[in-house]
């Protein structure tokens, strides 16, 4: 959850003590995601993907310690917005141009630019959104398009396959190319997404949630390339049911509107 999700009007927009803590997060967020554009110039594929990841944990952490802090800020906003744009647009386009779409005829270096517009745009819809009244998609529960650090993770997935099987065919442009324009399709897109913070655990299975995040975390150290594209091809297969489920909230909405 990032932090400018929680931004109200009105608020002050110079930098407290109690707002640099978050920002030093996001700020840290943005700097593990150029330094994985460091390791995919040097090849060290591995490195350049994991630097994404954390990034990704960094992303998910600042808001929940700005609101902890209560060090929400339009600097903050504007501060996340930019790196997750580098981190998770820029660094992944790079990378996976320098992995595999440099091979490709002519247009490889316009399917990473795909995935680094889309991510950009899709941030920018986002905050030109942010303020406005009426988002439902927002006030359903749902989310508009894949988030951008989803977005990056699965942009992988042909990379996870390669590191988990070995085979060269996951690395050939003609396999990367469609699946990266697919992905930029995902972020960009208006679909309703499923959102973190809709998800409502019943009472009688928090104690397997947490057995499974534990162990989760445990797979995650032992193979976490075959861990990782078990979670992103399963987050890609919630995405029908999202869109379905959506669907059946607006039905039964405008069915009581009338």
């Amino acid at each position: 959850m990032r932090q400018r999700r929680t931004i109200p009007r009105g608020l002050r927009r110079g930098i407290t003590l109690r707002m640099v803590a978050p920002n030093a997060v996001t700020a840290m967020a943005l700097c593990f995601g150029l330094t994985g554009v460091r390791y995919g110039i040097s090849g060290e594929w591995e490195r350049a993907v994991l630097s994404i990841l954390f990034a990704g944990v960094l992303d998910g952490l600042d808001g929940r310690i700005a609101r902890l802090l209560r060090g929400e800020s339009r600097f903050g906003a504007e501060l996340d917005s930019l790196s997750d744009s580098i981190a998770f647009g820029v660094a992944p386009a790079l990378i996976l141009y320098l992995w595999s779409l440099q091979a490709m005829p002519k247009f490889g270096w316009i399917f990473a630019l795909a995935h680094a517009l889309s991510c950009a745009l899709r941030l920018a819809r986002f905050n030109a959104n942010i303020d406005a009244d009426e988002q439902p998609h927002k006030s359903a529960g749902f989310l508009t398009g894949v988030p951008a650090p989803a977005g990056a993770g699965i942009a992988f997935m042909p990379m996870y396959l390669w590191l988990v099987t070995g085979e060269q065919i996951f690395r050939e442009w003609y396999v990367v190319a469609p699946w990266a324009a697919f992905t930029a399709f995902l972020m960009i897109s208006s679909i309703a997404t499923y959102s973190w913070s809709a998800l409502r655990l019943r009472k009688r299975i928090r104690l397997e949630a947490i057995a499974f995040a534990g162990l989760l975390a445990a797979l995650l150290i032992t193979d976490p390339w075959l861990t990782l594209l078990v979670l992103c091809a399963g987050y890609v297969a919630t995405i029908p049911f999202g869109i379905l489920s959506y669907a059946r909230i607006r039905h039964h909405h405008s069915g009581l509107a009338v």
